[in-house]
């Protein structure tokens, strides 16, 4: 009896990493993350794409993560006229963020219905709306001149878009990270900067001008790459001109 348990236990589990491994190769083929949670976020990703409800489709997990922007815009409002301390209902808002952005076209490419130029062009739009109500926030909350830092930052942010998106045209390759930050890290930083925040009244805001720094190092050294790439791809299309026409 405890032999067939025992078999029965070792069937079930084998049964479970195959399936688990097979999630994460669909998960995972159309697009390459170098971010260094990587691992970590694709298995758990992996994980949940499994038992995610099929009543819940990609756009209402887009929506779910949209909502999430939406509660960190009004964590800073919050925080700003009611008390200080509801600023932390941005780092719940994070992870609502997270949950919604990471698993919207993961369970559609795991359920094999994908709509990929949707799927992309909602994305964007919807991560793009979600930065700019956290630009918004942050104007609420910070005093005077320092709502410029909350400006730099959104353009820091979609400086970084566009970026994607021309490396995406010229390579044919979509990736959301920047090097070692992907957007996972991201969200992980900010979280503990708003936790901080509210242990810390106004650190925030040299913080923020941290991270707006590293934002524009970031760019530059991306902007750099991109034009580098560009130029090789340029050559390469003037030699494969040159070869046909000859």
């Amino acid at each position: 009896m405890f032999t067939f348990a025992n078999n029965f236990i070792h069937l079930n589990v084998n049964k479970q990493q195959k399936a688990h491994k097979q999630a994460l190769k669909v998960i995972s083929s159309d697009r390459e993350r170098t971010n260094i949670l990587r691992k970590y976020e694709q298995n758990l990703i992996a994980y949940l794409v499994q038992r995610i409800p099929s009543w819940i489709s990609s756009d209402m997990l887009t929506l779910i993560g949209f909502s999430g922007s939406i509660l960190i815009f009004f964590s800073f409002f919050l925080a700003t006229y009611v008390h200080p301390a509801l600023l932390l209902l941005g780092v719940a808002g994070f992870m609502i963020s997270w949950f919604g952005d990471s698993l919207d076209g993961r369970v559609a490419y795991y359920r094999k219905i994908p709509r990929k130029w949707y799927g992309f062009a909602l994305d964007i739009t919807a991560d793009w709306l979600g930065i700019i109500l956290m630009g918004l926030g942050f104007i609420v909350y910070v005093p005077g001149s320092w709502e410029m830092v909350g400006f730099g930052f959104v353009v820091m942010y979609g400086w970084e878009m566009i970026t994607t998106l021309v490396r995406y045209k010229i390579t044919g390759k979509y990736s959301i990270d920047s090097g070692i930050l992907g957007p996972t890290e991201v969200r992980i930083v900010l979280s503990i900067i708003f936790t901080i925040e509210v242990l810390v009244h106004h650190s925030l805001l040299y913080m923020s001008v941290i991270v707006t720094s590293v934002l524009l190092i970031a760019n530059i050294v991306d902007t750099l790459k991109l034009l580098k790439l560009a130029d090789e791809c340029d050559i390469r299309e003037k030699e494969q001109s040159a070869q046909k026409t000859n």
